[in-house]
């Protein structure tokens, strides 16, 4: 297709950056042709101008569609390039957690530097059987793959692991292995597989060692043969070891250890067995010390050298070799403290007596002296002459370290040889699995020796690797018949061929080797002359003339020269190794060996190893010539005589590929390093993979999954019942370039990014769709909206409104009303105030009138009598005032007037004296005497009128002083009351001044106290208040301490019951526990007692079968077969004929055994006579005991007399026969001549079984007859005999005597007679019975006739309709019929019924009559009429026997009971046929009987037989679920009845009266109980491995992989590896599989009759099993985790409850163990965004552990780009929510988990008298007791 349909607007691409390697962008525009420039959106937020190149344009990489990123198979992308690849394995390895991913063959594994919980024995049970294809991603998943194809196609296989150090090649080498143990198994007891994983410490402590990449990198390489028998168990293993890093030993670089061995010798030197070595700490030794890091953190060396030992001695390497290893790897370390001290420039010297030597030579066992000699010489050899020449001290320490280095690759070799024979086994190997851990691709700053052949041996494997996948693209194609092209990929033969091939790389090193005086820089200029410019992948420096480039299929290497020649020589001096050689230590010279053979390739692969070193020490001239040309083998030429032989091995084998990467280079867990990632994935083939695939068809689907996936791009027109051409009508619209898919027989092939064009288009219809879809349901919502919300605002508005105005009339009613009232309520208002105010008014007013009178009157009297009295003191006070004031006015007047007339008289005297003065004074004298004058006559006037007042007052004074006297008078008594008075008031006074004292007092006091009271008063409110604040505030607290106390309370009971709850489920799990402990011991008891039973069986095949006949049988015949043929029991023997062509030796221990039970037979016959003999004694003397009472008492007799003398007459004739029959027995016997005489068919066999026949036979005939006879004789004696009374109703002695003679003949043929009669009316009876059947027969064959013919016309009917309706109509047709067969069968069961009632009834009426008219008639017959009458004919019935629910067998029936009851018993016929348990409750009743007879021997030898037979069954058919059933079902009703019937009250409490009676009374059989309640487990625990057997298939199809809901799930595209299929095809397991078997179950244990209990424990079970297994699958399924999945899987379990409920299994604990499953579903399904959908899932999901939630939340993937991805924030979330929780880190659940079984005791209300044993079951043998 075009790049512009492709590179449109926001399309992804990946450009190259520096820092990521690739970076992801968005197109801004469309890309046209002839663009030159991309507009681009970085995901950063930035917008960049993309150059394309000029020269190639090549646009950039496009980006898959999402749905397609975090594919399990990188070849399922439909992009195929480097950033696609890249970014798949980082979106796997950081956001889901997933470690491996498949690209095609490959296997990917990333080391996440942290322990996973993915490799326990669970995930290997979940991959052993899988494809491939059906699981994520996982070492155990090559494993598995490996395992089949070796069973399968019956080739070897090869698993190659490669990578970088420290990308963790050991570990998935070593969980490869550990898969191959676990699954296969061992042949032999001696648990080889335990052997493999234990040689992985051994050869990690001595190859493996601390690197700065790696803590424990495999320093070496290793291809380990895991060898298996025919039937694939692991019975060997062998290992090959490749370019030991041997100069470790010697140096290591900073932060890097020696190999782990030297590190835990030293932490163990103070062991005591280790004192000898005289070890100290690591940095003690030159060897440890120089990395500067002898600790690795999380290890301890201690414990590491326990574990190594401890593997030591499991592969049987005794203690004295390891000792000798130790004591070897020690004086390394002591060798490597030697110093040299330079005595000149060419020459040195060791001190004297030096320490680290001498403690080297005593471990050593060599001399000191001549070690310290030639550790400071050697020795030249020439033509002629031999010297002995010093070195210095630089050349001493190189052969010191030299020798260190040899010392350690010699113990190396020496180890791994003698783990090779441990591992070896003595029986053919098969077959074989080999496991190649090799180091992988390297380049370092300086490159030397070991990077050049580590590269060398990874450019054979490449070239392996693309071979292999080039052949495996190519079969593809050829298979689906499809055209194809020659595939052109990257050939290294080139690179190969400049290295290993003639005058290559390694050839010019080793011809400079040989030189004398060859050195690093001529064998450079070699290579520049022979190489450069001659091959294009090889080139020099430009810098450097010490230097060679070669061109690596993963990148350009640089190797510098310098020490090519040493390493590839490795030279040692011959001096010091004969040293070594004469060591007196015996295990030190056994290194050395294979110095002096002569060792080649094929040698070499003999011992299962390649030796790694020489030895170029010169030879004397004694040597052969042989041993100088096998010391010029160079390292370089061993290593490539290796590799060659590896390639042989690998290309005879199928390989399996897993590439290790390295995700960084700091061992940061899950970080990855794009640039690291990127040059391992070029370097160890994954790219060139993804290229071939990429350059063919890598792309591949099944016409029906097309057809499924892009249904949504087909018109309905397109479809066509062919899904071949459907597919190719599309495809040929879809993709217009028909070069880009091809049409193969079963597939559609796409080249690369078809696939995702066709998933742009399906997304595009699909949004397209749900563009539409959305339109139309938004408009049809929102109109459905609209018009709800209109016609709800119309229904609103209309009650609004009516509500409204009702509210208004409402409104304007009560406003009147109101109205009316308040004028009515404020009139009476306002008239009752003024009516109050008015009366109160009036009131007040009268009283204040009354008052204001009262007091006007009171005053009026008061002002009235002070007026009179004022007027009377006043007129007193105003008298006396006024005579005083008269007299006093007098006395002056006078005194004035005489004073004056003294003056006068003076001035009288001077005017006398003087005229003029008189005159003057005598001008107004006239005037003034007139004036005197009228003043006179005036002051008479007045006086007169004085004198007239003065008479008038003198007479009201006198009446006046009248009644002033007596009111003096009544006053002067008034003042005599009044001084008493006044006494009494000074009394009063003085009270009151006292109490006014007092008073004053208490108002002080009043005071204070009011004071203080109101001080206490306001302190007292301030208190309250105070009170109230702190009240209200303990209220509060009160309130909330109340709150908390309930609270409190709440979470102490919660707490208290979760505690309760939780101790319960702890004590229920501790008893389950427990349980399971002894139910699992059980287990592993009856594994063994099978295992010893069948073991026992094999020696006894081996010790009695010849040879000549031995025919090797499969080995699950043998074992189901060993036990259970029962050729030695009678019952079988009796028809199988003797075979003559065997040995007579295998005739003896037959005849010996028969010739035995006769024997005993004969002795249990003697012991039989001797009972009876003894019986008949007794008999003898209680009837002469009897006789003798009875002729002292004549009166006295009865008819057990006459009893007796029968049973004993019968009891001496079976004696006499027995006699006869023990005598011929024993002749037969003494005349045998043979032992084929008492074998089968033999005369005595033959004599005794007829007698034993016939004496049984006419022994019932007997018994019958004299039964018969003995009624009668009774019956009519006692009717002839004369009768007195009720209690004297016995006969004579003398009457016996006479009617034995004449009377007792005549009676026997009367009652012969009687008897023909009786037989003659049952003869008609029975004729008429017999006709009355044929009758019925007749009308049932004429209703058969007719039935007959309405079915014809139903058949010609339902043969005119069309298929389907006339499948419907025969269904209809016989559910029509059983119905009516039904109804018709209960009919005649319900008369029955009622018959039998009805009969039952009459018969107890009739026995109830039939009792009183014989009373009665015996009363009334005399004696006399009983003589004289003749003697009626009688007609007697049997009596029928009162059973007491008990059955008898003899002894010698035993075999055959258990035979016919057990072992061939069919559980089918007996389940439908007869009632449930049946077989059980005849075996109790059995019991019963031998606990009645009080014989404890018949009891356990009864009870002993069942269960062995029991097991036997069970062993025999234990895979056929109805077999098992039936007999759990069985033992349990056995069981029960022991209990029921052992007389313990705990067990009687359902039992009826009857059933008590029936209980043991001789034995205890507890013990029995605990022993069948043991096997009933076992039973148990066979019963649930046999239906996990069965629905295991059906599980992950029916209830993953198949799509219930049909068009939910979308097929992902896949790549190389396939997945099932989950579309139905013929032979698919569904969920209505599931669910027919487990009905299938149901109805088999119902008709077992098994316990209620029994089953919902069963069920419980299944389910348990069916929710595991889908869990697991679940979780180790990354395809399975997404939405519509979930969905898928809810809807499963619900049809699994609703299969609950209809079985009223709801409360059988089966639906809790589904809940795992169903929160899985649910995980699925929920949002998953938000902080709160993070709590949601944490409370939902309390069945699923932390991992389980983390795995389903790494593991959910989008099937559709409208889903999203979970973010690693929100899984992060979850993780911390989570990081309380206490729960098991296992990730997967077990499913082979049984739950411990209990067996509820279920007591059975069946009588057992009323049980009839049916001839079927072939037990006439056994009576009813």
């Amino acid at each position: 297709m075009a790049a512009s349909e492709l590179y449109t607007k926001f399309a992804r691409v990946w450009i190259p950056d520096p820092e990521e390697v690739w970076k992801s962008a968005e197109l801004l525009k469309d890309y046209k042709p002839g663009d030159k420039v991309l507009l681009l959106h970085l995901e950063e937020g930035k917008d960049l101008e993309y150059q394309l190149d000029p020269k190639t344009k090549e646009l950039p990489h496009l980006r898959n569609p999402d749905i397609l990123v975090g594919e399990n198979d990188l070849t399922a992308l439909s992009y195929l390039h480097e950033p696609a690849v890249l970014h798949n394995l980082r979106v796997r390895f950081i956001d889901s957690k997933l470690i491996y991913t498949y690209c095609g063959i490959v296997l990917v594994a990333i080391n996440p530097y942290e322990q996973l919980p993915i490799y326990g024995e669970d995930i290997i049970n979940a991959y052993s059987g899988q494809n491939m294809g059906d699981m994520d991603p996982h070492i155990f998943a090559v494993a598995e793959e490996a395992y089949k194809q070796m069973a399968r196609d019956e080739r070897n296989q090869s698993i190659i692991v490669s990578g970088e150090s420290g990308a963790g090649k050991t570990v998935s080498a070593k969980y490869a292995m550990r898969y191959f143990a676990t699954v296969s198994g061992s042949a032999s007891e001696a648990n080889v597989e335990e052997k493999v994983l234990a040689s992985n410490p051994i050869m990690e402590s001595i190859g493996n060692a601390k690197t700065t990449r790696n803590d424990n990198s495999s320093r070496f390489g290793k291809y380990i043969e895991i060898g298996f028998d025919k039937r694939y168990r692991i019975i060997g293993a062998n290992m090959r070891t490749y370019l030991l890093e041997k100069s470790r030993v010697v140096f290591q670089a900073e932060e890097e250890r020696n190999y782990h061995i030297f590190y835990q010798l030293c932490a163990s030197a103070k062991l005591p067995e280790f004192q000898m070595l005289r070890l100290g700490n690591a940095d003690d030794f030159h060897y440890t010390k120089q990395g500067g890091s002898p600790v690795i953190e999380g290890v301890d060396d201690a414990k590491e050298m326990a574990h190594t030992r401890q593997a030591c001695s499991l592969l049987g390497i005794s203690e004295s070799y390891q000792m000798g290893t130790f004591r070897i790897l020690a004086g390394i370390l002591h060798l490597g403290n030697v110093g040299f001290a330079s005595r000149d420039s060419d020459s040195c010297t060791i001190p004297p007596k030096h320490e680290p030597l001498t403690i080297f030579c005593d471990l050593m066992g060599v001399d000191y002296e001549e070690m310290c000699h030639w550790l400071c010489h050697r020795k030249l050899a020439t033509a002629t002459e031999t010297y002995i020449k010093p070195i210095s001290k630089l050349q001493a320490i190189n052969a010191r370290d030299a020798l260190a280095k040899h010392i350690y690759a010699k113990l190396f070799n020496w180890i791994v040889d003698h783990v090779n024979q441990a591992l070896h086994s003595a029986v053919k190997q098969h077959s074989f699995i080999g496991v190649l851990d090799i180091y992988g691709f390297e380049t370092f700053e300086i490159n030397s020796f070991e990077q050049f052949c580590i590269n060398y041996a990874n450019e054979k494997l490449q070239q392996q690797f693309n071979m292999h996948v080039f052949k495996l693209e190519q079969e593809e194609y050829m298979k689906e018949q499809i055209p194809w092209t020659l595939i052109d990929f990257y050939d290294n033969q080139p690179c190969i061929n400049l290295i290993e091939s003639k005058m290559g790389i390694l050839d010019l090193l080793d011809e400079e080797c040989k030189m004398p005086k060859g050195t690093d820089d001529t064998w450079a200029q070699k290579l520049y002359n022979t190489h450069l410019n001659k091959c294009a992948l090889f080139e020099k420096p430009r810098l450097s003339n010490k230097a060679f480039i070669i061109q690596h299929f993963a990148d350009k290497v640089e190797y510098q020269c310098e020490g090519f020649l040493e390493k590839n020589k490795d030279t040692v001096f011959e001096e010091q190794i004969k040293v070594l050689k004469s060591s007196k230590f015996k295990m030190l010279p056994e290194l050395f060996q294979d110095d002096e053979k002569a060792i080649s390739p094929t040698s070499a692969t003999s011992s299962g190893r390649t030796p790694l070193t020489r030895v170029p020490v010169k030879p004397t001239k004694g040597r052969p010539g042989q041993m100088a040309k096998e010391h010029k083998k160079t390292v370089g030429h061993q290593f490539r005589n290796s590799l060659h032989l590896l390639m042989e091995t690998l290309n005879a084998t199928t390989p399996h590929y897993v590439r290790c990467i390295k995700p960084n280079d700091f061992k940061f867990p899950f970080t990855f390093d794009e640039k690291r990632a990127v040059q391992q994935l070029r370097a160890c083939g994954v790219l060139e993979t993804i290229r071939i695939s990429a350059a063919g068809f890598p792309s591949r689907w099944t016409y029906q999954e097309f057809f499924s996936r892009y249904r949504v791009l087909m018109k309905q027109k397109d479809v066509l019942g062919d899904r071949k051409q459907t597919c190719k009508n599309v495809l040929e619209k879809l993709i217009l370039d028909k070069d880009k898919y091809q049409f193969g027989k079963t597939k559609i092939f796409f080249r690369a990014g078809q696939v995702a064009y066709l998933e742009k288009l399906r997304a595009d219809k699909l949004r397209a769709a749900c563009i539409r879809i959305q339109k139309t349901i938004r408009g049809w919502l929102l109109r459905k909206k609209y018009l709800r919300m209109q016609k709800a605002a119309i229904t609103v508005q209309r009650y609004v409104r009516g509500y409204q105005a009702r509210c208004y009339a409402t409104f304007l009613r009560r406003t009147k009303a109101a109205t009316t009232v308040q004028k009515y309520w404020r009139m009476y208002v306002v008239r009752r105030r003024y009516k109050v105010r008015r009366a109160a008014t009036v009131v007040l007013q009268s009283y204040l009138r009354g008052y204001l009178a009262r007091n006007r009157y009171r005053k009026i009297l008061r002002e009235h009598k002070a007026v009179i009295i004022q007027k009377r003191v006043r007129g007193w006070l105003a008298r006396k005032h006024y005579k005083r004031s008269m007299r006093a006015v007098i006395y002056l007047q006078c005194c004035f007037r005489r004073m004056m007339a003294k003056r006068e008289l003076k001035k009288l005297k001077i005017e006398a004296r003087s005229v003029e003065r008189y005159k003057k004074l005598h001008i107004g004298m006239e005037n003034k005497i007139m004036q005197l004058q009228r003043k006179v006559d005036e002051q008479n006037k007045d006086y007169k009128c004085l004198m007239e007042k003065l008479t008038n007052l003198e007479g009201a004074y006198n009446s006046e002083t009248e009644k002033l006297r007596s009111d003096l008078e009544r006053l002067q008594l008034s003042e005599e009351e009044a001084k008493i008075a006044t006494g009494r008031v000074l009394s009063l006074q003085e009270e009151i001044a006292k109490l006014r004292k007092d008073l004053e007092q208490t108002r002080s006091e009043k005071k204070s106290i009011e004071e203080r009271a109101d001080r206490y008063k306001q302190e007292t409110e301030q208190l309250v208040s105070n009170l109230k604040e702190e009240n209200t505030l303990l209220k509060q607290e009160k309130e909330i301490l109340n709150h908390r106390i309930v609270e409190q309370a709440k979470e102490m009971t919660e707490t208290m019951e979760k505690k309760l709850v939780e101790e319960t489920k702890q004590l229920e799990l501790d008893l389950n526990d427990e349980r399971l402990r002894y139910q699992n011991l059980l287990n592993e008891f009856s594994r063994l007692e099978e295992r010893y039973d069948d073991l026992k069986e094999e020696m006894t095949l081996i010790v009695n079968v010849p040879k000549p006949g031995h025919r090797r049988t499969d080995s699950t015949h043998s074992s189901n077969e060993s036990e259970y043929t029962f050729s030695s029991e009678i019952a079988e023997t009796e028809d199988i004929p003797p075979r003559t062509e065997e040995p007579s030796e295998r005739k003896v221990p037959l005849d010996m055994s028969l010739f035995l039970k006769l024997q005993k037979r004969v002795t249990e016959l003697e012991q039989e006579k001797q009972a009876m003999q003894d019986e008949l004694d007794r008999k003898e003397e209680q009837a002469l005991r009897s006789k003798a009472k009875e002729e002292e008492r004549p009166q006295m007799r009865g008819a057990e007399l006459e009893y007796e003398s029968l049973k004993r007459q019968e009891l001496e004739s079976e004696n006499k026969k027995l006699k006869n029959e023990l005598n011929e027995l024993r002749k037969s016997l003494s005349e045998k001549s043979a032992p084929e005489v008492t074998a089968p068919g033999a005369p005595a066999y033959r004599v005794l079984m007829e007698q034993l026949t016939s004496v049984s036979e006419e022994l019932d005939v007997r018994k019958e007859e004299v039964l018969i006879l003995r009624s009668q004789l009774v019956s009519q004696k006692e009717a002839i005999q004369p009768k007195n009374t009720m209690t004297d109703s016995t006969i004579l002695l003398e009457d016996v005597q006479k009617m034995k003679d004449k009377g007792e003949i005549a009676q026997a043929y009367i009652g012969l007679k009687e008897t023909n009669r009786l037989l003659e009316s049952q003869l008609q009876s029975q004729k008429r019975s017999h006709e009355s059947e044929a009758e019925a027969l007749r009308g049932e064959i004429q209703s058969l006739k007719e039935e007959n013919n309405r079915q014809q016309q139903l058949l010609a009917q339902n043969l005119q309709l069309p298929p389907e309706a006339r499948i419907e109509a025969s269904l209809q047709h016989e559910i029509t019929r059983l119905t009516n067969e039904n109804l018709d069968l209960m009919e005649q069961l319900e008369k029955q019924d009622k018959t039998v009632r009805k009969l039952k009834k009459q018969l107890k009426v009739f026995a109830k009559k039939i009792g009183e008219l014989e009373v009665g008639q015996m009363e009334n017959i005399s004696p006399g009429q009983i003589i004289d009458e003749p003697i009626r004919p009688v007609n007697i019935p049997r009596k029928e026997k009162d059973f007491q629910g008990m059955l008898e067998y003899k002894k010698e029936d035993e075999q055959k009971l258990v035979k016919n009851l057990i072992l061939e018993l069919k559980p089918r016929g007996v389940a439908v046929n007869l009632i449930p348990g049946l077989p059980a409750y005849i075996l109790f009743m059995c019991v019963r009987h031998a606990d009645y007879l009080n014989d404890d021997q018949k009891v356990r030898s009864l009870l002993t037989s069942t269960i062995n037979s029991i097991k036997k069954v069970l062993k025999k058919r234990g895979d056929d679920f109805e077999t098992v059933s039936f007999w759990l079902s069985n033992t349990c009703r056995f069981l029960h009845c022991l209990k029921q019937y052992s007389g313990e009250e705990g067990f009687m409490k359902h039992n009826t009266s009857r059933q008590n009676e029936h209980c043991l009374t001789n034995f205890d059989l507890a013990e029995y109980r605990q022993v069948l309640s043991d096997l009933a487990i076992q039973i148990y625990q066979q019963l649930v491995r046999v239906l996990e057997n069965i629905l295991q298939p059906m599980i992950v199809s029916g209830m993953l992989e198949h799509e219930t809901i049909q068009g939910v799930s979308g097929v992902k595209p896949t790549g190389l590896r396939k997945r099932t299929s989950s579309i139905a095809d013929e032979g698919t397991y569904t969920l209505d599989s599931i669910l027919r078997q487990l009905n299938s179950f149901h109805s088999v244990m119902c008709q077992h009759g098994m316990d209620p209990e029994l089953i919902k424990q069963v069920v419980k079970q299944m389910f348990y099993i069916v929710g595991a297994v889908t869990l697991n699958n679940l979780l180790l399924r990354k395809d399975m985790c997404s939405w519509s999945k979930g969905m898928q899987i809810r809807y499963n379990v619900s049809q699994l409850e609703e299969w609950l409920r209809d079985k009223n299994l709801m409360n059988s604990g089966a639906k809790e163990t589904l809940e795992p499953l169903i929160q899985a579903a649910q995980l699925l399904q929920v949002k998953k965004k938000a902080d709160d959908d993070a709590e949601a899932i944490c409370s939902m999901c309390s069945a699923l552990t932390t991992a389980q939630i983390v795995k389903v939340l790494n593991l959910y993937t989008p099937v559709n780009e409208f889903e999203e991805r979970v973010s690693i924030s929100f899984i992060r979330t979850i993780q911390l929510r989570l990081r309380d929780r206490k729960d098991s880190p296992q990730l997967l659940m077990d499913a082979k988990h049984i739950f411990p079984v209990t067996f509820p005791f279920n007591p059975s209300s069946l009588a057992l008298e009323t049980i009839q044993i049916p001839a079927s079951l072939g037990l006439g043998f056994i009576s009813r007791v």
